[in-house]
């Protein structure tokens, strides 16, 4: 039988036939069955569909300050800098959600157990104006570095490293000793040969060319502006088209500059910018319903540095180990930090790096603190602070028998003496001859303290000789026993930013419970760097060192690393540290080695190790995609930029 859809004659005839009440009724479930049709149809659709990231959208960041070297030569010298550098360029390898990556490399190869490193080039690299990328670019990028007069400040990882093109897609790293960290070395971001080959050392960081970068990066610069006086406002990047990679979801992305942290938290407020890092967690309370707030880990510790070299008191292990469990690092964490990190007790982060705890941890006891400066011989003195009483040997002693007729040193000294008191010799006459004069001062000098001297031999009257109770009482009477008071003082320096004057206040405070003196100094970033650290000008110094992914304490601890041209800021030393650390850079299994130096690092006390500060990100909540983690620098915030997004489209799963 064939069936046929009823014709429009054939559907008038079905409603004439029907009463009233039957079309009421056959619409109502005509209603119902569309209504049910469409809510199953737009169930079906969520249900096989997710929502994805979009491309389009914009991203406005405030930063303070405003960019000078928007290239990696120089740009470690500024965050804004490594910001910028970080969107704009590439490195043949980068910081990846697992570790480190291939990026402008395909491939690598660690040959040699480490002193020879290749890397194999992608194919269709290009610059963003649009010329190919081949190994040229990267042999220029690690000569200008290496080149002493374009003194740049990532020189010293590269001094000794020999680069050798194997073809144009290939090169070769050749280095003096074997090194199990040169690899994060490969992360430096490379510049454009046929950009800058033609600009002289003296004129690399006066060019133009800083503030109009050629990269490879995800984003390419699209304008800077300018206010009258001729100061950067803002800053304008966008996609590159010639990005080799994952190409970002964001359009483009906006950097405003602000003079001060209060001006930029006002714009975020006004909504002018969508995103910021924190300096500081006072600011929380009034941003917190505005933005989302993310925190990083950062692979750096801020600690309390002794200058074994320029502090006599701090010589003593016994003092330096007094002020280890005098310091409530608690208090610092949440007092100035409102709980925004970690207390951490090792220089590699044991936390962060997968390390087991050290065997030694000085944990807050303010009364073994006591007890340890008690028996280190510092007493609390009539200051209120503590003091160690030295006594010294006397310069001069009596120690022969004198008489009428000696002559000498002894009879000089003697008669210097008897002269204090004009009753026992008036005349007060200094020769180095025993005359009679001299012979009649002895007499007196016996017969005053006679008790002493004539008693013991059942004697009424002096007889001017010098003999053993005479030459205990001169020696008592004419010398002074000396004495050396050391205070237990010292100056603590740190550099003028707020949150480590804070910390070196908290400091001074809880070392005045132990009776210890500090006097807190500060100055700007400029002078510190230029006159404190580099020349050891400090007693104690509050600051922070960063690690990298791949931790390597050498640096800020082996012995070669003390004075001027080092990190070794304490001045720190010891030969079987020195050994391990050596082996420890060349080693691709350093972990024994690196738990083994925190052990003897920690238990000859050179610092103080206090707190590992969350990096604290305020990002507006219609960004997304922006992921957690650790992060070797700020700038690496930026390591998935690709996966931000704004804007949604659903697919099907």
């Amino acid at each position: 039988m064939k069936y046929q859809w009823p014709s429009k004659n054939q559907w008038r005839q079905f409603f004439r036939i029907l009463t009233k009440e039957e079309k009421i009724s056959f619409f109502v479930l005509l209603s119902f069955f569309f209504t049910s049709f469409l809510f199953l149809s737009v169930d079906f659709y969520f249900k096989k569909t997710k929502l994805a990231p979009a491309e389009g959208g914009g991203y406005i960041e405030g930063v303070v300050g405003s960019p000078r070297w928007i290239q990696p030569i120089y740009a470690p010298l500024s965050d804004i800098d490594r910001d910028l550098t970080e969107l704009i360029f590439s490195g043949l390898v980068k910081y990846g959600e697992n570790g480190l990556e291939p990026d402008l490399a395909k491939d690598y190869k660690i040959l040699e157990d480490g002193k020879i490193y290749e890397f194999y080039l992608r194919e269709n690299l290009f610059w963003q104006d649009g010329n190919p990328l081949t190994v040229d670019d990267v042999i220029f990028t690690i000569e200008t570095i290496q080149n002493p007069e374009i003194k740049s400040p990532l020189r010293g990882s590269w001094l000794g490293v020999e680069v050798e093109k194997i073809s144009d897609k290939a090169l070769r790293f050749k280095l003096k000793n074997e090194s199990s960290i040169f690899l994060e070395n490969c992360t430096l971001k490379i510049i454009p040969k046929h950009i800058w080959e033609n600009i002289s050392p003296q004129n690399f960081p006066l060019s133009p060319l800083n503030l109009n970068p050629i990269g490879s990066g995800p984003y390419k610069l699209k304008k800077i502006s300018q206010d009258k006086e001729g100061k950067i406002i803002s800053l304008k990047l966008v996609r590159n088209p010639f990005y080799f990679g994952k190409k970002p979801h964001l359009s483009e992305i906006i950097f405003k500059f602000f003079d001060s942290q209060e001006k930029l938290i006002e714009a975020f407020k006004l909504a002018e910018i969508k995103g910021f890092s924190l300096t500081s967690p006072t600011d929380l309370a009034n941003l917190t319903n505005l933005s989302n707030l993310y925190h990083f880990s950062l692979p750096r510790y801020f600690a309390i540095f002794f200058n074994l070299k320029n502090s006599k008191v701090l010589l003593e292990k016994e003092v330096r180990l007094a002020l280890n469990y005098g310091v409530n690092k608690s208090q610092i964490l949440d007092k100035i930090l409102q709980g925004y990190g970690k207390i951490v007790q090792s220089p590699i982060l044991p936390d962060i790096f997968g390390f087991k705890e050290p065997q030694i941890i000085y944990q807050f006891d303010i009364g073994k603190a006591k007890e340890i400066l008690e028996k280190a011989g510092y007493s609390m003195g009539e200051s209120g602070f503590r003091e160690k009483i030295i006594k010294k040997e006397l310069a001069f002693q009596f120690k022969s028998n004198l008489s009428l007729g000696s002559r000498g040193k002894e009879v000089e000294e003697l008669q210097k003496c008897l002269a204090k008191d004009s009753q026992i010799y008036p005349e007060g006459e200094v020769t180095g001859y025993f005359g009679q004069k001299t012979k009649e001062a002895t007499i007196k000098f016996q017969e005053k303290y006679s008790q002493d001297i004539l008693k013991p031999y059942n004697l009424e009257k002096g007889t001017g000789e010098i003999g053993g109770k005479t030459r205990e009482k001169l020696n008592e009477i004419c010398f002074e026993k000396p004495e050396e008071k050391i205070p237990l003082k010292f100056s603590l320096t740190t550099v003028n930013q707020p949150i480590l004057v804070e910390v070196a206040e908290i400091l001074k405070n809880q070392w005045k419970e132990l009776g210890v003196e500090v006097e807190i100094k500060t100055s700007d970033i400029s002078a510190f760097e230029r006159d404190i650290l580099r020349k050891r000008d400090f007693e104690t110094l509050l600051f922070g060192e960063v690690l990298g992914l791949l931790p390597d304490p050498f640096p800020f601890w082996h012995s070669s690393q003390k004075g001027e041209l080092g990190l070794n800021l304490a001045n720190y030393e010891n030969k079987k540290v020195d050994e391990i650390l050596e082996e420890a850079r060349k080693s691709f299994d350093r972990k024994e080695k690196l738990e083994e130096f925190q052990n003897l690092l920690i238990e000859d006390t050179p610092a103080i190790f206090l707190y590992n500060p969350d990096y604290l990100y305020f990002v507006s909540k219609e960004i997304k995609g922006i992921k957690e983690g650790i992060i070797v620098d700020p700038s690496k915030r930026f390591t998935n930029i690709e996966n931000w997004y704004i804007k949604t489209r659903r697919v099907f799963k």
